[in-house]
């Protein structure tokens, strides 16, 4: 009788942290995952499944912060990440009447062209879809090929889109505006202003500012052409465009 061999036909699940089961399971149930286990004693353990990819959840260590959001990830590799996007947003709006862009639980906006978006759990787990081409290489900083104000708006969407991380994104561009601001293009800080506004409303600081420098600039067709083909996503865009 031969041995058994190891064969290429293995499949791996994350175990990520649960902190709360209730909280939980509410989030992924209105998103549409199915439940296939769940136990509570002797310890807590969830199996959830999506289309085809399932997740699984254990104990929450002691003196987990979900807050920090610095509990689990998982990566989801899919062949194009828009659809995916669209039918969590369908499924909040259903569920919340709204669409989670902030706080817990969330989900990241998405960008028309971009790779990757983010959903973060209640217990501070991020669930990462990525598109299976995405590049392999990212200039963090700003790619070099680039200066000034259009520099900092690449660094900015890498930022959000790669590391998720809003906070130094409205960082960056705010430094940026008062460095480059004004020698840049009216298109390029048209685009870090609508940038600003956004990141403002997400992180809950005052926007009017942006806002008002945004409706002061004069802006070609084509400007308002390029705005609104790159940032068309944005919910307010038409409104906040002089």
């Amino acid at each position: 009788m031969s041995e058994p061999a190891v064969r290429p036909n293995e499949t791996t699940m994350p175990l990520m942290p649960c902190a709360s089961m209730e909280e939980t399971l509410a989030f992924y149930e209105a998103l549409g995952f199915e439940v296939t286990y769940k136990q509570k004693k002797p310890y807590v353990y969830m199996a959830l499944r999506w289309s085809g990819f399932e997740l699984r959840f254990g104990p929450a260590p002691k003196g987990l912060d979900p807050a920090r959001e610095e509990s689990g990830v998982c990566l989801v590799m899919v062949d194009a990440v828009a659809p995916y996007h669209a039918a969590f947003v369908a499924a909040m709006r259903r569920a919340y009447g709204k669409v989670l862009h902030s706080g817990l639980p969330r989900i990241t906006r998405y960008r028309p062209g971009a790779s990757r978006f983010t959903l973060v759990d209640p217990s501070g787990n991020s669930v990462v879809f990525v598109q299976r081409d995405e590049p392999d290489e990212l200039e963090y900083g700003g790619s070099k090929k680039l200066t000034g104000l259009a520099r900092a708006l690449d660094n900015a969407r890498i930022l959000r889109e790669f590391k998720d991380d809003d906070l130094q994104a409205f960082r960056a561009l705010k430094s940026a505006v008062r460095r480059h601001g004004a020698t840049a293009p009216a298109a390029e800080r048209a685009l870090a202003l609508c940038h600003l506004i956004d990141l403002a409303t997400v992180l809950g600081e005052p926007a009017d500012p942006w806002l008002a420098d945004l409706r002061g600039l004069e802006l070609t067709a084509d400007d308002r052409q390029r705005v609104e083909s790159e940032l068309g996503h944005l919910a307010g865009l038409r409104e906040w465009l002089p």
